[in-house]
């Protein structure tokens, strides 16, 4: 299949797409394995890869040099398998016991906090002539999810006697890694360490997230879990800025229309915003439908010709208007950045976040499933994904 880029009548099936940045991911991935030191790194794909695409980003966090993938649920692990991904990857949620067919079936390495669990587990894969990799997960503070240390040393040597089970790794996961005071970190980690020690045939230790990795690469042990990192963003502004990473994704739209209004004329749903001059307004295909906070309403800002441009009036499901009067010689079909950059200027998704009172992972989540991801190398497209298509790739994502 041809790949073009979008038009404002392109076959995307809207003006509004998300591009992709693979060589930045590959250039993040790396920097962050090398942070990681020997430690292997599971690359984080969950909630459809921070809003980028799992299978994409999961293709490409691989051959960037990720060693496995993370997921939070067997339906997540379940969409990566269908895409003949066959990297080991650790669902590191909760997931029923009536999953433990599904996960056996797909190879997935679930993480287990029930004997009633593990029995399932082991019988599937008695079943089907498999030894079932697990992990468990030690809750040293965040009280969410996983067990206490001394509940998890238990399971822990009552799996070991299941032949049809193998306890691969214990993790946990810090509550405030990404703040300026480390000291509840450094707690949780020595009760983690001190967990591990009484499980010493557990050959496999995680505890490191994007922030961690950052601020402690010493602790990255033998198995560092990278999110948001991974993606070219911070977790806060308390972390390390020692590795440059770069942001991924860019949100682009183009104008729809252009419509001249008159002193006291009013913008969108509730008349919330009249102009105070002759303005010219511009229809912006993207709403809150397609994950663009409504709470924006004039309140953002947006890209077009280089320039910041106010958007005016409340968002919609579907669209959006910006004031762009001073921008010279605009026209329909100009491209419009939401997220990323354009010339000199840009908006990154943390901006967005603050503006929302909320965080960067947040605004890149809520990217819907209806705005096509374009997947791009060196500037130019080899992969698109939209609703009505999955994952077409032109040429073969490769590290740069």
């Amino acid at each position: 299949m041809a790949l073009d880029r979008p038009q404002t009548n392109g076959w995307w099936g809207r003006p509004l797409w998300a591009e992709i940045d693979l060589d930045a991911l590959a250039y993040n991935v790396a920097s962050l394995k090398r942070q990681a030191g020997p430690a292997a790194v599971a690359a984080v794909v969950k909630a459809n890869a921070y809003g980028h695409g799992a299978v994409g980003i999961a293709q490409a966090a691989l051959e960037a040099g990720a060693d496995r993938l993370a997921v939070i649920c067997v339906d997540e692990g379940e969409q990566l398998r269908r895409a003949d991904i066959r990297a080991p990857i650790l669902v590191m949620g909760h997931s029923p016991v009536s999953d433990a067919h599904r996960i056996v079936e797909l190879e997935l390495t679930p993480t287990v906090n029930s004997l009633e669990m593990a029995r399932a587990l082991a019988h599937e894969a008695e079943a089907a002539g498999v030894r079932q990799p697990l992990h468990l997960k030690v809750d040293t503070g965040l009280n969410r999810y996983g067990l206490t240390p001394a509940e998890i040393v238990l399971l822990a040597e009552a799996l070991r006697q299941i032949p049809a089970l193998d306890v691969e790794g214990i993790f946990t996961h810090f509550a405030s890694a990404d703040e300026g005071d480390k000291r509840f970190t450094l707690e949780q980690y020595t009760i983690f360490r001190t967990v591990a020690e009484k499980l010493p045939w557990i050959p496999m230790r995680h505890v490191s997230n994007t922030a961690t990795l950052l601020d402690r690469p010493e602790m990255s042990l033998d198995l560092v879990r990278p999110g948001v990192g991974m993606y070219g963003l911070y977790p806060s502004q308390h972390v390390s800025r020692s590795l440059n990473l770069r942001p991924v994704l860019s949100l682009k739209s183009r104008v729809a229309r252009l419509t001249p209004i008159a002193p006291g004329d009013s913008v969108s749903y509730g008349r919330t915003w009249r102009a105070n001059r002759p303005s010219v307004i511009a229809l912006v295909m993207c709403g809150y439908g397609d994950g663009l906070p409504r709470v924006l309403s004039n309140r953002g800002s947006v890209l077009v010709a280089g320039s910041r441009v106010p958007m005016v009036g409340r968002v919609c499901m579907d669209m959006f208007m910006a004031d762009v009067t001073d921008v010279p010689d605009v026209a329909e079909g100009d491209e419009v950045v939401i997220i990323g950059r354009q010339g000199e200027a840009e908006i990154a998704a943390q901006e967005i976040g603050d503006l929302c009172g909320t965080i960067s992972y947040e605004i890149l989540c809520g990217i819907t499933a209806r705005v096509p991801r374009l997947y791009l190398r060196a500037g130019r497209l080899v992969g698109a994904e939209t609703l009505t298509m999955p994952l077409a790739r032109e040429a073969p994502v490769s590290a740069g």
